[in-house]
């Protein structure tokens, strides 16, 4: 690629993985961390700084952003000439920043909505089992479920017996009207939760006619990031993986499962929600594009 910027947040973690990404792909980078971390950032910087000399390459390869200073982004933005991508990690909001401003290229890793459809053909030992871990594993992720959806035959079986699991672990459950008729404990559901993204134990819960009703809302609602079909229907579940429009379709697994070091790819840069280029978890090959070499012998067209 070239040169890339990398925006982020909170994570100290995204200072080693970005630039070890970033070396063994053969690009040089800026990083561009939050004022949560930044004295851990110049620290792990000067460490990777003399790797990058003792190992024969320019010191320059691997700069951290030594401010805080938001004035410095859209200054960053605007080096179209010197930097040849812009990556940004964190919250929805500086996402969204970061691709307004950006006169580069900017590949998005927006937000992540990520569903489990709890199919008529599901077991109920699988239901409670991959429902829970992909809720409560690790709920402030960006792979974590924040909505289930459950096939209407199972409305009466499944569904409570899944939101009692979770109600009992301390999830909230936010459902539809046919939830809250059957869960007590749980609140009514506004549009809005349907696209939310908590990051917290709260769950949103939908009863839906079929596997045909699920992809509907899945591609309405989500951020085509990780999503789930619980099934034993291998029809049911050729048409929830053709027919999800996300860069991680997952079958009869938790979405916890969507990471770069859990695809065998090691670190990630981040997880792609664009279709340009890339798309899911980002490690080195993905920081890389082509070039066509064409050799001859005094070939010519004609």
């Amino acid at each position: 690629m070239g040169s890339i910027a990398i925006i982020y947040e909170a994570r100290p973690n995204v200072t080693s993985d970005a630039a070890a990404l970033c070396i063994k792909s053969g690009n040089a980078c800026i990083l561009r961390g939050g004022k949560e971390s930044i004295h851990s950032n110049l620290a792990i910087g000067e460490v990777i700084a003399e790797a990058v000399v003792s190992a024969g390459l320019p010191r320059q390869a691997v700069q951290i952003v030594n401010t805080t200073d938001r004035e410095l982004v859209p200054l960053l933005l605007s080096q179209e000439e010197n930097i040849d991508l812009v990556i940004p990690r964190g919250g929805e909001s500086l996402i969204r920043a970061v691709v307004e401003q950006s006169r580069i290229p900017v590949i998005k890793h927006y937000t992540g909505n990520c569903h489990v459809y709890v199919d008529a053909a599901c077991p109920l030992e699988l239901a409670e089992t991959v429902a829970i871990n992909a809720k409560c594993q690790r709920p402030g992720v960006c792979n974590a479920a924040e909505t289930l959806l459950f096939h209407e035959k199972t409305a009466e079986t499944l569904l409570p017996a899944v939101c009692r699991k979770l109600i009992q672990a301390g999830v909230e459950v936010r459902g539809c009207e046919r939830t809250c008729d059957i869960v007590s404990a749980a609140k009514p559901a506004a549009e809005q939760d349907w696209y939310t993204e908590y990051l917290d134990l709260i769950v949103a819960v939908k009863v839906v006619r079929n596997v045909h009703d699920a992809i509907e809302h899945i591609n309405r609602y989500g951020s085509h990031h990780t999503d789930a079909i619980l099934s034993h229907d291998t029809q049911a579940v050729d048409a929830f993986v053709a027919g999800v429009d996300s860069g991680s379709v997952m079958v009869n697994c938790s979405t916890r499962f969507s990471d770069g070091g859990e695809y065998g790819l090691g670190a990630e840069v981040g997880i792609s929600t664009d279709k340009l280029h890339a798309r899911g978890p980002m490690g080195a090959a993905d920081l890389t594009t082509y070039k066509w070499v064409v050799q001859g012998c005094g070939h010519i067209r004609t």
